[in-house]
């Protein structure tokens, strides 16, 4: 109730006239007359109301004259350059370099004219959708220019695994093979790919020195020939020129492949091939789910990579791949661990330049995580989305990073390989990087990652110092705020006062 009203009914009451005839003062009579006011006021309205009408007398709330604050504009998203428009290295005649040397490209076309002559060939290709379609374009390829298939044998590595395992070299040269193509395994200095008289080709686009790769092999690599191409766009350019049928039969191929690695928002425009008509034929969304398809069975964790190779080989288009109801099944397992694992929250390094993630999947899913996170994770200092799966291998840590949306456009580039390794170089024991093997940051400078020991890899995480904030950063402590004391001269008791004395 209003002061307002309490007065006045308290002015019309015997109670009221009681206390201001007993302290009869100049400031008392003022406010008798005051209250009266009101009373007469009030009386007056109330008769008058009757005859009026109510819109006449009714007081309406007018506006604001402090207008209400605006909504907070989102953050625009930084601008991330075309992946195209990355400026190429020119020769000396000033024509670009790219996908790879010309020199390698001739080398690795003669190479395939010499196993296409009934020579039994070994085809490894990696694991995920740019791996496999670069083996089954080879394959295509070597079969259009006469090699007959049952010469043509493939090898798919163990969980895990890399072609420098003694095991995953003594199953390879289990077939006896005059020719061997490695295929988007990445590359590292090591012994021959197997023991005993063969050939071998390393294609890739992984990060490489010039002395990365098995003793003895031959390679054609993307690596340093920017915008760096995907393994089965390399392997496409390359057997494109080998038959006039390549480009039929194996430019879906090529699109599932390179969309694999690049994305699906990649443009098709130079250095990169016209590829117009094929997706005019195939239409992007078939090519897109045809790679989430492929890419599923090696996430599952029963590691089913032969279905998709078996899968993508016995297939004419991407159309045949969307109705395998075994591709299907993976694709629904791995999403139902990707929502499992998703939403673990992250925690950052000493100095908030890399947000580390923690799970523990059978699945192969971090990798999945890191790009996901990587899209919508922001932060002025951050760097590096690190996704690390316990659960991948026994004793094991399987991590995955990606560089975040809001890094990538910084100058001078964030390389994850770089990072990686000079985190390790402030480790106390400076064994470190030695125990944490050769599988530790390896693959490309945007996205990399590693297979290491368990206890190497908390010995890692101690140099972050994850959980620490950075210094200055702390924000000060709020502060209780002071209660107000209540009034205590009202109205009430200023008349129950002048009563009491």
């Amino acid at each position: 109730m209003s002061i307002v009203k309490t007065g006045v009914r308290y002015a019309n009451s015997p109670k009221a006239f009681g206390v201001l005839s007993f302290r009869n003062s100049v400031a008392a009579k003022q406010i008798t007359n005051r209250f009266l006011t009101h009373g007469l006021l009030r009386a007056q309205l109330s008769t008058k109301s009757k005859a009026l009408p109510s819109h006449q007398i009714e007081m309406k709330r007018g506006a604001s004259p402090v207008s209400k604050a605006s909504p907070r504009a989102k953050k625009p998203r930084p601008e991330v350059p075309e992946y195209h428009l990355t400026p190429s290295k020119r020769d000396e005649l000033g024509e670009i370099i790219w996908p790879a040397p010309k020199a390698q490209i001739e080398r690795a076309r003669n190479f395939i004219l010499d196993a296409s002559a009934k020579k039994r060939t070994l085809i490894v290709p990696d694991k995920d959708a740019d791996g496999l379609t670069s083996g089954a374009i080879l394959q295509k390829t070597l079969v259009l220019l006469g090699l007959e298939p049952h010469l043509i044998s493939a090898h798919l590595l163990q969980k895990g695994s890399n072609i420098h395992e003694e095991s995953e070299r003594a199953s390879m040269a289990a077939h006896k093979p005059d020719y061997i193509f490695v295929l988007d395994q990445g590359s590292r200095k090591g012994p021959p790919v197997i023991d005993g008289p063969h050939k071998a080709l390393i294609i890739d686009h992984h990060w490489a020195l010039e002395d990365d790769f098995p003793e003895g092999a031959d390679h054609v690599t993307a690596c340093t020939s920017p915008p760096v191409a995907t393994s089965s766009l390399l392997t496409y350019h390359i057997c494109n020129e080998l038959h006039e049928k390549v480009h039929k039969s194996c430019d879906w191929l090529c699109a599932m492949g390179t969309h694999g690695d690049l994305g699906n928002t990649l443009k098709w425009e130079p250095p990169f091939p016209d590829m117009k008509a094929t997706f005019k034929t195939y239409t992007k969304k078939a090519v897109n789910d045809a790679v989430s398809l492929i890419n599923a069975p090696r996430r599952t964790a029963t590691y089913d990579v032969p279905a998709a190779w078996a899968a993508l080989t016995a297939a004419g288009s991407p159309s045949d791949l969307l109705k395998n109801s075994s591709l299907l099944a993976a694709r629904a397992e791995v999403n139902a661990e990707v929502d499992r694992c998703t939403h673990t929250a992250p925690k950052f390094s000493g100095d908030a330049k890399i947000a580390v993630f923690r799970i523990s999947s059978a699945a192969q899913v971090h990798p999945v995580i890191a790009t996901r996170w990587a899209g919508h994770l922001q932060s002025p200092k951050l760097e590096v989305i690190l996704v690390a799966n316990e659960g991948y291998l026994p004793g094991m840590v399987n991590f995955s990073c990606r560089i975040p949306r809001s890094a990538r456009a910084r100058i001078p580039p964030v390389n994850i390989i770089e990072v990686l390794k000079g985190i390790a170089a402030k480790a106390p024991n400076p064994t470190l990087r030695e125990r944490l093997g050769e599988s530790f940051a390896r693959g490309h400078k945007e996205a990399s990652g590693g297979i290491v020991p368990k206890a190497e890899f908390e010995e890692f995480m101690d140099i972050l110092e994850i959980g620490k904030k950075p210094e200055g950063s702390s924000s000060p402590k709020k502060t209780k705020k002071e209660a107000v004391p209540k009034q205590s001269n009202t109205l009430m008791n200023y008349f129950g006062k002048q009563a009491a004395a």
